[in-house]
């Protein structure tokens, strides 16, 4: 399992590559987690907070596409060569970026063994309640140990 360093630059891309971008990691992968709004349970990807300026767009800026939905609050990109959601501005935190996990070099989703599920379609901005509705969890078999 490959643990990121905190407060330490993480190189991170698409799955083509054309878009590639640095980030910084204030609490490593703490804050990784899923969510159940239509967008998110569609998309499967594991997410972690950072602050706007943890994130700095290094290649391929001319390559991302913007996704608004519902709300338009929100702001996912996605690259536009291979589709890989790469990161995205929150609505619940419009200070924040959430990143793939997925699209940081050398990281594996499945390095996390038990990441929590936030309950997306209640948004804690139309309820006023952050609501965790449980734990996705992977576990290694023995011959992949």
């Amino acid at each position: 399992m490959s643990t990121p360093k905190i407060n330490t630059p993480h190189k991170a891309s698409c799955h083509c590559g054309a878009v590639k971008y640095e980030v910084t990691l204030a609490d490593g992968l703490a804050d990784a987690k899923r969510c159940t709004c239509s967008m998110c349970r569609m998309r499967g990807a594991v997410a972690v907070g950072i602050p706007l300026e943890a994130l700095k767009i290094t290649g391929g800026e001319d390559k991302l596409t913007l996704y608004q939905f519902n709300t338009k609050q929100a702001k996912h990109y996605f690259c536009s060569v291979c589709g890989i959601y790469t990161f995205h501005q929150r609505r619940s935190r419009p200070d924040q970026f959430s990143i793939n996990v997925a699209c940081l070099e050398g990281i594996s989703p499945f390095d996390i063994e038990e990441v929590p599920v936030g309950d997306g379609v209640n948004h804690p901005n139309d309820t006023g309640v952050t609501r965790w509705l449980g734990v996705l969890r992977f576990e290694r078999n023995e011959v992949a140990r």
